[in-house]
């Protein structure tokens, strides 16, 4: 049996407002190191890494003086563009993957499909606007970013939860997790497509 082609992407997104190098192995073990300047935001690309068994190497520069708000999103971009290019042209992934994941009193639910069209879904009823200095509003410029470049359709619902962070960190332990199971290999799939259009 052949050994299947490394899943890794490495690149650098620079604009006026954030310098971004990400680095990914999608059949990594969950190692990461994290630097993009928002404390909050490292911690989910954290859970991320941990429950997708990604290995996650991110360092970000940005203009904080300002806000948080071109960082998360732009972390989110090149993200998804690493996304990108490591999945290749997705022969024998399985390409749907999902994930419920409690946290206490929280519980979230993400689906992913790897279909080549970006769409994102996203219901999460946050119980407070800041979680420590960290504005929620962002969560969603940072998915937006990432289903924008990845080309992936994600729907995200917290389904319930009454402290924010942790309404927070079981949306990003299901994403890692969905990541995780839509990207595997199906051995009964080798070498296929996961469509009847032969083309995602």
């Amino acid at each position: 049996m052949t050994k299947p082609t490394e899943r890794i992407a490495a690149l650098t997104r620079n604009t006026n407002e954030t310098q971004i190098r990400v680095a990914i192995n999608l059949d990594g073990s969950g190692k990461q190191n994290l630097h993009t300047g928002v404390p909050f935001l490292d911690h989910m690309l954290d859970q991320i890494a941990r429950h997708g068994l990604i290995d996650l190497d991110i360092e970000a520069t940005g203009d904080l003086h300002i806000d948080a708000h071109h960082t998360v999103e732009d972390v989110g971009i090149t993200l998804g563009m690493a996304f990108a290019k490591a999945v290749g042209d997705k022969k024998g992934i399985r390409r749907y993957g999902h994930s419920y994941v409690p946290l206490d009193e929280a519980l979230s639910r993400v689906v992913v499909d790897f279909s080549g069209r970006p769409g994102l879904s996203y219901h999460i009823p946050f119980t407070r606007a800041m979680i420590g200095q960290f504005d929620v509003d962002l969560t969603r410029e940072f998915f937006q970013g990432f289903v924008n470049h990845a080309l992936v359709t994600l729907h995200i619902d917290n389904l319930r939860g009454d402290n924010a962070h942790h309404q927070c960190e079981t949306v990003f332990k299901a994403f890692g997790r969905a990541l995780r199971m839509a990207t595997e290999h199906d051995e009964r799939a080798a070498g296929t497509i996961p469509s009847t259009k032969g083309t995602l």
